[in-house]
This record gives C-alpha cells, sequence and structure tokens, in this order.
C-alpha cells in the first residue's frame, strides 16, 4: 500500500540489488524500483528517523537536525562500523576527521560533474579497498560492515560506492529563489505546466480513512488475524479468496458525487490551462467528480471507477459493483455466470477456483504492475514540467516517492501537508489541513482563483475577518502554518469542555472517598474513559 497518510491499492515497493549508476538527467522507464534507497550495509553519518523508523533518510551535514525530526537515528559513527571489521589498518577515528565542509565539497562535486569526473577526480586509478572505503565516508556515509582488506571483496566496497554516489545525486539543493510564502505564490502563478502529486490528506476531510496511521484503515482490520493488514491487497490471496477482501472493502469504499475544496483548487489550476497532470495515489476517483479531465489525471494505484473480471477480463463500471460491496457480498461478471455455475454443479471433483468470475475493483494489488499510463507519460511530464506541488502524501513509498527527487533540480517544488516532510528539500512548506491551504492560497492568488466549492468562503473568511492565518514556523526550512481560526477555536472549546468534565468526575471520586471515610486509591482513567484523545494523556 502506501504511506502513513496515503490511500492506495498497493504499488512496487521492490529494491533492485543491481549496481547503476543514474545520472542526473535519467529519470528511467521504471520508478518502481527503489534505487534511491541505501542497502542495510550503508549508513549516513547524520541521519534522522522519522515515525516509521526508517534510517535510510540522509541529512545535508551543513545543516543541523531538522527540528521536526523525532529523535536522532542512533547510530553512532563508532556504531555504525563492524566492531569485528577486518580492516584494522582504518580507525574509528578516521571518520571522525572529516569536516562536514569537506563532505558538502565532495558531494557537490558529484552533483555538478556526474559519477565519471567525480571518481577520476577522487579515485586513483589503482584503488584500494581503504581508497574505496575512505570515499564512501567523504561522501557522509559509514559502511556498517567492512570485507577483508585483501581487495578479494572489492566489488562489494564499488556497490557501497554505488549506493551512496546514487543517494548523493538523489538529495535535491534547495532553490535559493524561492523561498518565501510570496515566492510561491508567483511560482504558481507564472508556473505554465504544474505537476501535482496528491495523497490520502486531501480527502479525509471527506471522512474517507488513510491507510497507515493509528486510525488508518490497517489499524481497524487487525480483527481478522491477518500476519499483515496489507494481505487484503494481494492479489494472490485474492485470487485464492476473495471474500476476504469483499468482507473489508465496503470501508473503503469511495463516496459518490463529493470532493473536497483541494480537489476543486486542482481543477482552477486546469481550467487556467496551467495543469501538465495529477499524479494521485488515492483509489476514490473523487478527482473526476471535480471535473479533472481524465487526459490529466494519473491514478498511480487504480481506483474504484472501474471493475474486471479476473477470469474473462470483462469491464464493467464501478458503481454497477457498489452494492455488492455495501452488503459484503462479492460481485461477479455476467459473461462468466453460467460456465461458473456449470462448473461448480458439474465439476464436484475438479478444482475450481473461488475467484473463477468474480469482479475486482481496478485498484493496483500488491503483485500488480503499475497502471500503462504511468510508465507512458511519467518521464516526459518530468521533463516539461515547470513547478511541482506535493499534496496530502508523506512522499514514503515508491514509486510515486521518487518523483520528486527525479524532477530537475531548477524545478520548484511546494509542499502542502499536514505535517512537514523531512526526507525531500521542498523550496516551500506550507503546513496545515490542505483545504485550508488550498483556500489560503487562492485568496492570495485573486479573485480569479476563486475555488467553486460550497465550503470555499466559510474557510477562508471575509476580507474584513479572515479565517485563515498564516505564521512562519521555521524560517531556515522555509516552513509556514496555515490555521484555521474556526476549527482552532472549536478545538480548544472541545478541550476544555473535556477537561472541566474530568475535574468534575475527580471532584466527584473525592467527594466519595470522604465521605466513605478511609482512603481510596483513584486509578487514573485512560484516554478513552476520559473522551480524550490519546495524545492528551499524561
Amino acid at each position: 500500500m502506501d504511506s502513513d497518510d496515503d490511500q492506495t491499492g498497493g504499488g512496487n515497493a521492490s529494491s533492485d540489488e543491481s549496481t547503476r549508476n543514474i545520472e542526473a538527467e535519467d529519470y528511467g522507464s521504471d520508478l518502481s524500483d527503489e534505487a534511491l534507497s541505501l542497502p542495510s550495509h550503508l549508513a549516513p553519518i547524520s541521519a534522522t528517523k522519522d515515525s516509521e523508523g526508517d534510517e535510510d533518510n540522509l541529512d545535508d551535514p551543513s545543516e543541523p537536525h531538522h527540528p521536526h525530526s523525532a529523535e536522532d537515528a542512533g547510530d553512532s559513527d563508532a556504531d555504525a562500523l563492524d566492531s569485528g571489521s577486518d580492516l584494522e589498518h582504518i580507525s574509528i577515528s578516521d571518520f571522525d576527521q572529516i569536516p562536514p565542509q569537506t563532505i558538502i565539497e565532495t558531494r557537490k562535486y558529484l552533483k555538478q560533474h556526474g559519477n565519471m569526473k567525480f571518481l577520476e577526480k577522487y579515485l586513483p586509478t589503482a584503488a584500494s579497498s581503504e581508497d574505496i572505503v575512505r570515499l564512501i565516508v567523504q561522501l557522509g556515509f559509514v559502511p556498517r560492515h567492512l570485507p577483508k582488506p585483501d581487495n578479494s571483496n572489492i566489488m562489494v566496497l564499488i556497490k557501497y560506492l554505488n549506493y551512496a554516489m546514487v543517494k548523493v545525486r538523489s538529495i535535491r539543493t534547495r532553490l535559493d529563489t524561492v523561498k518565501t510564502i510570496d515566492d510561491a505564490l508567483e511560482q504558481i502563478n507564472k508556473a505554465q505546466k504544474i505537476l501535482v502529486i496528491t495523497g490520502a490528506g486531501i480527502s479525509t476531510s471527506l471522512g474517507i480513512p488513510d491507510f497507515r496511521s493509528s486510525k488508518g484503515f490497517y489499524s481497524q482490520v487487525q480483527h481478522l488475524g491477518l500476519s499483515d493488514p496489507q494481505e487484503v491487497f494481494d492479489l494472490e490471496i485474492f485470487l485464492t479468496d476473495p471474500s476476504l477482501f469483499y468482507s473489508i472493502a465496503h470501508m473503503i469504499l469511495p463516496p459518490e458525487k463529493i470532493f473536497s475544496p483541494l480537489h476543486s483548487f486542482i481543477q482552477v489550476i486546469q481550467s487556467k490551462g496551467k495543469l501538465l497532470r495529477n499524479y494521485t495515489q488515492n483509489i476514490d476517483n473523487l478527482e473526476s467528480y471535480a471535473g479533472i479531465s481524465p487526459e490529466k489525471l494519473i491514478q498511480c494505484h487504480g481506483s474504484f471507477a472501474t471493475a474486471t473480471c479476473v477470469t474473462c477480463k470483462y469491464h464493467v463500471k464501478g458503481e454497477e459493483i457498489f452494492e455488492d460491496i455495501k452488503n459484503r457480498e462479492i460481485p461477479y461478471c455476467p459473461k462468466c455466470a453460467k460456465m461458473r455455475k456449470k462448473l461448480m454443479k458439474n465439476d464436484e471433483d475438479s478444482f475450481v477456483p473461488d475467484s473463477y468470475g468474480v469482479l475486482k475493483p481496478d485498484i493496483t494489488f500488491f503483485g500488480e504492475p503499475l497502471p500503462e499510463t504511468f510508465h507512458d507519460l511519467i518521464r516526459r511530464d518530468l521533463s516539461e514540467c515547470d513547478l511541482l506541488i506535493s499534496v496530502g502524501t508523506s512522499l514514503k513509498v515508491a514509486p510515486v516517492a521518487d518523483i520528486v527527487d527525479k524532477i530537475p533540480e531548477h524545478v520548484p517544488q511546494i509542499l502542502i501537508n499536514k505535517d512537514p516532510i523531512d526526507h525531500c528539500n521542498f523550496d516551500v512548506s506550507l503546513l496545515g489541513y490542505c483545504d485550508d491551504v488550498a483556500s489560503y492560497l487562492a485568496s492570495r492568488l485573486g479573485k480569479s482563483w476563486d475555488i467553486p466549492h460550497k465550503d470555499f468562503d466559510s474557510i477562508r473568511g471575509s476580507a474584513e475577518d479572515p479565517n485563515l492565518l498564516l505564521t512562519l514556523v521555521d524560517e531556515e526550512y522555509r516552513e509556514y502554518e496555515v490555521v484555521n481560526r474556526t476549527t482552532e477555536q472549536a478545538s480548544l472549546t472541545e478541550v476544555t469542555s473535556q477537561s472541566d468534565g474530568l475535574v468534575g468526575n475527580n471532584q466527584e471520586q473525592e467527594s466519595n472517598s470522604a465521605e466513605s471515610g478511609g482512603q481510596v486509591s483513584v486509578r487514573p482513567h485512560s484516554p478513552e474513559e476520559q473522551g480524550l484523545p490519546e495524545t492528551a494523556s499524561a
């Protein structure tokens, strides 16, 4: 599936272990390979750990840890080396002696001049294992395990070096010309080919769940007893027993004919002739309801818009199986109905798969390739776009997560998301609920950008009494927060009400204790008992 805030049906995230050099201009025909991920053998000298525990993210040593990072990765320079390493002539202290500025300059040369010139400059002609290790370290990495120093495993070190070079070349440098909210607005105004990436954050305001959050879809299906909740979207399991998927499909069935202000904002971009493409990870098909044309929309993980028979490949509109999904029943193909009935009745001794003649929504399950349109258009779109806007996705899973790294570096990138994304260097990050941020941008861009959605006016407020406030959160990381005064006040009122109720309960308990004449040990209420979110408990 996808990242913690993305609703997806699947996708390839397998890593290509081959040693490949990826040039800056080579965007690749298949973004499903996680070629930019580091193997476990390499550890960044400076790393941050996100909520998923991913230690593959790479920080620029010239910058301090991001203030939003939860904690350090926990691997010191010394720990990153195998304590039993046979390369005894390379001391752990060597790693501490490389100044951060040297790492920055080494990376800069690689990014500016490419692999061949970089290797000619930094690696001797008859390079030894020690030379390769030192260059890996000079790029900002420490091999976790080192082979023996007799050059018998030099190809292993070359592979590590290749991974480090690929990773460094994927690290984007923020543009000096796009730093502020005004710069972001200017870029949106002047751009003619905007590439928009969207995830589940653009639909959660409509009550559609994400997948990986603590209250997301996967946490809701744990009662099924699966070893991995993602198994409900495993193609092999579906073909063996489609009833598993259809027992929970109603939970992710999208509402019909509704869409969010953010969907409408993308439609405004389209109406101005500025939308190059919208690559969505969502499977709800709400973009079509908002008026985004099929030619401008790439549903990276498919959608509920259509369904296909797994046996004869007969296609139907998605709405034709919605009633079955709502009733938790398996929809069957009308073309295969007679044959299925005949096989089930007459061939009792032969094997007939449960999935024979079953209609499956055209969402991409694990084990299925991405839609052909993705591969047909992504290379061209990456080379043509003049602005990237990423909305409502944490960009953790390939292939969509790779798009931001493969855009030419001169193309501005803007983030709209509830939380910052530490592993991508966006030029400007606009934090807040997607509908709020979109409404704020539309208000600032002018009357012609007004969002044609019933909630737009109430979200933005009036010129005399604006409802949306912008705050600069972090100047260094160019992060702004858009706050909705109405929802913020409602949240404060709710918390106050809950707190008052908690105080009343405690006073009642104290009174009961006094009346009993004895000392009573009062167990603190759980967040659920208090009616509070878990994060509110001390």
